[in-house]
């Protein structure tokens, strides 16, 4: 028997070939979409989740209260790590992390650089009890327990030591080279992560080797009030513990540790399942929630675009299977097997649109390779992806065929028999809900083509804004960390000689970043102090000039400790109208008396979401990590950066560095929102074309239902223009509703996402109204091409059999 309704669902198919084509190429849109993005949604929350105990494991993180906005941080001050088990009942283990950046590695054995790596942090005992490894070497109760040990993963032995076994690296010493030479023994050797983690580490320094370098201080691991997202603390709870417990005694520890200022810092506990999506310490694997939640949000927005197109045009077209409905039932067909014959039907299309979809599915992933996250693979065979594929094809076929099943099979055989179609005079739930799903779809259109218009025009709007700063022609390369104001220094005098620069500069960070060093000063006002909170720029003399910043009052800098410069709205923040009444101003900055020697004007130091700050520029040589260079014009800036890069490797033989331009560093700012426009994009471009397929099909079939209105209508000498009008008329009332019903939801979603910018458009109201006559357009001109054809056929042939 399913046989036979396989048989006689695939010649259906192929009967009504335009039908067919239509319906897998519209679901076919929806379920690539899907896939994809239940892939990524997949692999995303894969992470970490292999770990022992998983749901007991935190890391423990830290809220700042600023006064303009809380501030997260994953990281917390080095005392927590010392008495939080003490001071909190609850914690069945503790492990410490300390992530160093830019470690030069050393092996005194053949004398071999290794280069710099981001993969070394300190690392305590109770690290590895709560993420266990295999132990190819060593134990993981010893191999930490003294200072200038280090264990190693299998990874770093093959890299270090090729083709020696875990037991013949015991004993070896690796220099690391950060804030002082750390010279450590191997005392352990364990397995490399095959799942997913963001645990990248693969050089384990003892922790207590910071103590016994005396390096406690300068790890800002001394004191409350010193946080940064490298000392990483991670607790497991035991197991009758509720987290609100354990809250609630983070709470005590905090006020009574770090609120002592009347300040409001707070600490959090982060499930480790969710650390992959914290974006607050910069992980280069971290995915951002909401933007996987608005992935999951359009995907199911364009597959129930699918389902709504394949409702529509199968309610539409069932009025022409009537008679063999009738035929079926008079013949003992049961209104289930009937079912089960139009199910079995739409399963086959859900089937092939499968398989397109694969194909399309590997398309999405060339195109946009850029926007998956690194590391994601699409692997058609998996056990999770052939899952997925099995259901939504049972789900797509109920969903989609149910409905117009029912319909079908509730025909009166006798009436249908007869050739009567509809019920003249009455209410049709099938019109009824035909238009509505018509207007759900270009709603949805609408919807989109609205959203990216705007974010198009913020973003046009956002590159357009004069930064107060020159950024043309200005490159800028990163300096190895902690390698000494001398060689930068070296860097900057070599640079400087080429003819083809105009200046060079060191700075702590670049003119525009989305790095943030803030602090306070204390300005004399009569007989007291009052204190300020301001952002700090870390740079030299030549700092102005090459970023083509403007004097308003007083001088540059000139490489003095004890002197600053500061921006116009600092002078405006401690009520000073004239910038000249500044200058020559002792401050308190630093605990030191600072002399203001210049103003400079404002400039965005970051992004345009954010007001320009009061700010403060100071000199501090050691902690110079990049160098700016101002190019001449007109210069081959390909052969210059091939110039420089040389210089570099001259000075900094085991680093690898490259210069890049000022813009490109600006332009990452808006990354996230560039990709959320152009997955929108994608999704506005999936949303019309399937809206378009169901009104191209809808629009051919209730058109030649009525060709021969049409026909006595031009017999009766109405023009084609009139009949044209008549038709569309309809439409249009559509496509209006569709309109007003979506432009609320984008509305709402845009106010929100403006209003995260200090600088931002007024609401483009045209786009709506420009949006809305664009899908009317393309509307119009299917159903005019399909009203067209009919009412250019010759009336005889059609009023022949009446």
């Amino acid at each position: 028997m399913f046989r036979n309704h396989l048989i006689i669902a695939w010649r259906n198919l192929k009967r009504n070939k335009l039908r067919t084509a239509t319906h897998i190429l519209g679901l076919s849109i929806g379920i690539s979409i899907c896939f994809l993005i239940f892939n990524i949604v997949w692999y995303s929350n894969s992470f970490d989740k292999f770990h022992p105990d998983t749901e007991q494991i935190f890391r423990v993180g830290m809220i700042t209260d600023f006064g303009d906005g809380e501030f997260p941080n994953s990281g917390t001050p080095g005392p927590l790590g010392e008495v939080i088990d003490k001071e909190l009942t609850g914690i069945a283990q503790k492990g410490r992390l300390y992530t160093l950046w830019e470690t030069l590695v050393f092996l005194p054995e053949g004398q071999k650089v290794m280069g710099r790596t981001n993969n070394v942090t300190f690392a305590d005992a109770g690290f590895f009890q709560i993420f266990p490894r295999k132990w190819l070497a060593g134990s993981p109760e010893n191999s930490l327990a003294n200072p200038y040990t280090a264990v190693i993963s299998h990874a770093s032995m093959q890299k270090y030591f090729p083709g020696q076994e875990p037991s013949q690296v015991l004993g070896k010493e690796i220099f690391y080279y950060d804030s002082d030479t750390i010279n450590a023994q191997i005392t352990g050797v364990v397995a490399d992560f095959d799942e997913n983690t963001d645990f990248l580490f693969t050089d384990f320094i003892s922790y207590s080797t910071i103590r016994s370098m005396d390096k406690e201080n300068w790890f800002g691991l001394d004191s409350w009030g010193n946080v940064n997202s490298s000392s990483q603390l991670f607790i497991k709870k035991e197991t009758l513990k509720t987290d609100s417990d354990l809250l609630a005694g983070l709470t005590k520890i905090s006020e009574k540790n770090l609120n002592q200022e009347g300040g409001n810092s707070r600490f959090t506990l982060q499930p480790l399942v969710e650390m992959h999506f914290d974006q607050s310490d910069g992980g280069s694997q971290t995915v951002s929630k909401v933007f996987l939640n608005g992935l999951i949000f359009i995907g199911l927005i364009i597959l129930s675009l699918a389902c709504l197109n394949f409702i529509n045009l199968e309610t539409a077209q069932a009025i022409g299977r009537a008679k063999e409905v009738g035929i079926r039932k008079t013949l003992g067909g049961g209104k289930s097997q009937l079912v089960f014959q139009f199910l079995s039907e739409t399963y086959l299309m859900v089937f092939f649109a499968c398989l397109l979809s694969l194909a399309m599915a590997e398309a999405l992933v060339l195109v946009f390779r850029n926007y998956l996250p690194s590391g994601l693979e699409v692997n058609y065979l998996k056990l999770e992806n052939i899952g997925f594929l099995t259901l939504i094809s049972f789900v797509l076929t109920l969903l989609a065929g149910i409905y117009p099943s029912l319909i079908l099979a509730n025909y009166d055989p006798q009436r249908a028999l007869k050739g009567e179609k509809e019920q003249s005079g009455k209410f049709s739930i099938g019109v009824f809900l035909r238009k509505n799903l018509t207007v759900l779809q270009f709603a949805s259109s609408i919807a989109f083509i609205i959203l990216v218009s705007v974010i198009s025009f913020q973003m046009k709007y956002v590159s357009s804004q004069p930064l107060g700063f020159d950024r043309d022609a200005v490159v800028y390369t990163q300096l190895p960390f902690m390698a000494g104001i001398d060689k930068a220094e070296r860097l900057r005098e070599r640079v400087s000689q080429f003819s083809f620069v105009k200046s060079a500069s060191l700075s702590g960070d670049l003119v525009s970043s989305d790095g943030l060093w803030t602090s306070d000063i204390y300005v004399p006002q009569d007989t007291s102090e009052t204190r300020y909170y301001i952002q700090v720029k870390n740079i030299d003399s030549a700092f102005v000039s090459v970023n083509g910043l403007k004097i308003l009052a007083g001088k540059s800098s000139s490489n003095q400790t004890d002197e600053i410069m500061v921006n116009e709205a600092f002078t405006k923040e401690i009520g000073v109208n004239n910038p000249d009444e500044v200058v020559g101003k002792l401050v308190r900055f630093g605990a030191n008396q600072r002399k203001i020697t210049g103003v400079v004007n404002d400039f965005n130091s970051r992004t345009l979401r954010e007001e320009i700050r009061p700010m403060v520029l100071t000199y501090v040589p050691e902690g110079f990590n990049v160098l700016n260079v101002k190019l001449e014009s007109g210069y081959n800036l390909a052969l210059a950066k091939a110039e420089m890069e040389g210089i570099f490797k001259e000075i900094y033989p085991y680093d690898a560095s490259e210069f890049k331009f000022l813009d490109e560093a600006i332009a990452t700012f808006y990354e996230e929102d560039l990709k959320i426009r152009n997955v929108l994009g994608m999704a506005c471009i999936l949303a019309v074309i399937i809206s378009a397929l169901g009104l191209f099909g809808l629009s051919s079939y209730t058109i030649a239902q009525r060709t021969k209105e049409i026909s006595i209508r031009k017999v009766l000498g109405a023009s084609i223009v009139q009949i044209l009008g008549l038709i569309s008329r309809e439409y249009v009332i559509l496509i209006l509703v569709s309109f007003v019903l979506a432009v609320y939801p984008a509305y709402y979603f845009l106010n929100e996402w403006l209003n995260s910018f200090s600088y931002k458009v007024e609401m483009p109201y045209f786009i709506y109204g420009l949006s809305g006559l664009g899908v009317m357009s393309l509307c119009l001109l299917i159903v005019g091409l399909h009203s067209y054809s009919a009412a250019q056929t010759n009336p005889a042939k059609i009023l022949k059999d009446e």
